[in-house]
């Protein structure tokens, strides 16, 4: 079972992170979804970072790194 997240579609927020388009916000909430299945419990600066690598921001390496950080803590 997932806690259920705040997504804002009119002003383009989820848990309060801005995203400058709906497709971008609708492909987070897509990897958030996926990821809160295996027990990923997001915050904002977590979704900062899903968000950065969606839009290309941010490599998969990087990606990787942060996660071993746990940077989205």
């Amino acid at each position: 079972m997932f806690n259920k997240i705040e997504i804002d579609r009119n002003n383009l927020t989820i848990m309060g992170v801005q995203f400058s388009d709906l497709k971008t916000l609708e492909s987070t909430a897509n990897a958030l979804g996926s990821n809160m299945f295996e027990g990923f419990e997001p915050s904002p600066k977590g979704i900062e970072i899903i968000r950065d690598y969606v839009m290309g921001k941010i490599s998969l390496v990087e990606f990787v790194e942060l996660a071993k950080q746990k940077a989205y803590v």
